[in-house]
């Protein structure tokens, strides 16, 4: 088949219907055919010849050209598509005026490379267009590098290896223009519900047509008890858009908690307004879920208008959700106060908060506790999922005897280390003391409050703690020194003799040692693992080391050691970044 026996106008129709019918631009249409009329001619008049052809838009004329671009000797490689300045002189001279010379920039290759002027030498008689276009030109300066000699090919013969090798790029290039269409479609609608209708199921994962393509809605991403069938209608939640090899692949959800969001957004118009905000949503999905809503209208009771006139809207939701059980809740930004909403409908008595350790403890009545836990422990699960927190639940009777050990384990602390009788150590652990430190360095009126105490039983009091501390520091820092820790640690200040024993203990033996380490290390701290809180140790934490005093003691040493500037250091905190990279988990 030859180009130049097809109808040209044809080309451009065809041009335009498949564009159309694939909702694609159709200068990428016209521009794949140029490159599978190309392909053909390079197989026609060889592969290494620099040929390009260019259809006209309006006519459909198909032009062929050769390009020779200029290059210098030492870089000639390709002489069929590369020619020396003297030979492109040649090729000139024995052409003789049948050229004409036009103006233009060069393409860059790279990011970096600004384009540069060349000049086009087309090979045959000049147009009008021709003139129009090299008016400006020198046209009778030789040939330099970079420079391009056009030449016009006659049109190939299309054969069916040809036309069928020019098909397959036709119909690759058509491939790729729809994905990209499809990509740039769907990328930005990442985080929005869409509804499609199911397609087919294929090992689980289903496959849903949303119009514009296919997305799937992978087997864990389905609530537990749904089945579909190809056909049936889905509403769903797209979770992720990624642009892969084998084109855009759109993933679905119906167990996101954002799906949830969404759904309420559409059912609550004060959510869609602002009006209303969701502040987190805890699911799990197919069987019961809790969503915290704050108000920031005094006038709207955020709980009511989500749930609506008689469970209207908040019934939609479930019903879309297979019945999903919704608990929704008050948000307060007081951590205890939104836990104990966030644990309803059981009854809360106490709570403790951990905030360092991200940790809370709930007492609840012992007739509570199943509630509060809920069936296999869901109740607790979603509450600790909606406010981050791990949550450890404990029953009035088992708080009363954790604290009454607490209580008869510091007893005992006084009983053996000061010489108290049981009665004496009572009233001190009764009137707030923990440790023997509070006793040896607290105000003297602090112990004259108890009954029974005057100054002289005060004092004895403060100076037993004092001698039993001074004698457990030296047995510490002779231990220390027996495992070889140096002056320079032993000596800095911040570190007590029993945490310069742990420091040796774990191989911290020099001031060097000690400005290595990471605050984390030394304080401990929380590592979140495969969506669990893990605990991270810390060689100095049974001390009550915050992160924030083991930065500080770390960034001393470094200090002392000459490895950080304090100048450069006040300037980094001037300008508002943090001056230590290091943070706990």
């Amino acid at each position: 088949m030859a180009i130049t026996s097809a109808n040209q106008l044809e080309l451009l129709q065809t041009a335009e219907a498949v564009a159309r019918e694939k909702m694609i631009d159709p200068g990428l249409v016209i521009e794949a055919m140029e490159e599978s009329l190309a392909r053909a001619a390079k197989s026609r008049y060889g592969a290494e010849m620099d040929i390009r052809v260019k259809i006209d838009r309006k006519t459909g004329r198909a032009t062929f050209t050769r390009i020779r671009t200029v290059k210098g000797e030492p870089e000639l490689e390709n002489y069929q598509a590369e020619m020396t300045p003297t030979q492109a002189q040649q090729t000139l001279g024995v052409k003789g005026k049948d050229y004409v010379v036009i103006g233009g920039m060069s393409q860059p290759e790279g990011e970096d490379e600004a384009p540069r002027p060349i000049r086009r030498f087309l090979l045959r008689k000049p147009t009008e267009l021709d003139r129009a276009l090299a008016e400006g030109v020198d046209q009778s300066a030789p040939p330099a590098e970079g420079d391009e000699l056009v030449d016009e090919v006659p049109p190939v013969e299309m054969g069916r290896i040809a036309a069928q090798s020019a098909k397959q790029v036709i119909l690759q290039k058509v491939r790729e223009a729809e994905r990209d269409r499809q990509y740039e479609e769907f990328k930005d609608r990442a985080g929005t519900i869409i509804n499609g209708q199911v397609k087919r199921e294929e090992y689980g994962n289903v496959i849903v047509d949303i119009g514009a393509g296919e997305a799937v809605l992978r087997r864990n991403e389905k609530i537990g008890r749904e089945s579909y069938r190809p056909g049936d209608r889905i509403r769903v939640y797209i979770k992720d858009v990624r642009r892969e090899q084998r084109g855009p692949q759109i993933f679905l959800s119906r167990t996101a908690p954002e799906f949830m969001a969404e759904l309420f957004k559409m059912e609550v118009p004060e959510i869609y307004d602002g009006i209303i905000e969701i502040k987190a949503v805890a699911r799990d999905p197919g069987s019961r879920a809790k969503i915290a809503v704050i108000s920031y209208d005094n006038s709207i009771d955020p709980v009511g208008a989500c749930v609506g006139m008689r469970g209207s809207r908040v019934q939609a939701v479930v019903n879309e959700l297979q019945g999903e059980k919704i608990d929704i809740i008050p948000w307060n930004d007081d951590q205890p106060t939104f836990l104990v909403n966030a644990l309803q409908p059981a009854e809360v008595s106490k709570v403790v908060l951990d905030e360092e350790a991200g940790k809370i403890e709930v007492v609840v009545p012992d007739e509570q506790l199943s509630l509060a836990i809920g069936r296999r422990g869901q109740n607790v699960r979603l509450a600790s999922q909606l406010t981050g927190l791990d949550i450890d639940i404990l029953t009035e009777e088992e708080e009363s005897a954790r604290r009454q050990a607490e209580f008869e384990e510091r007893t005992k602390l006084f009983m053996d280390t000061l010489d108290l009788d049981e009665f004496f150590a009572q009233l001190l652990v009764s009137e707030g003391f923990t440790s023997l430190e509070e006793v040896a360095y607290v105000e003297l009126d602090e112990l004259l409050v108890i009954d029974g105490v005057d100054e002289g039983t005060a004092g004895e009091l403060q100076a037993r703690a004092r001698d039993y501390l001074d004698e457990q520091n030296r047995k510490a820092l002779e231990r220390a020194r027996e495992l070889g820790v140096e002056d320079s640690l032993v000596s800095f200040e911040g570190l007590t003799p029993q945490m310069i024993e742990a420091l040796a203990e774990d191989g911290v033996k020099t001031l060097e040692d000690f400005a290595t380490c990471a605050d984390w290390e030394l304080a401990g701290g929380w590592t979140t693992v495969d969506g669990e809180r893990v605990k991270d140790d810390g060689i100095l934490e049974k001390f009550d080391l915050s992160l924030e005093e083991a930065q500080d003691m770390v960034m001393s040493a470094r200090i002392a050691l000459g490895w950080v500037d304090p100048a450069e250091l006040a300037e980094t905190d001037e300008d508002g970044e943090p001056a230590e990279e290091e943070a706990g988990a």
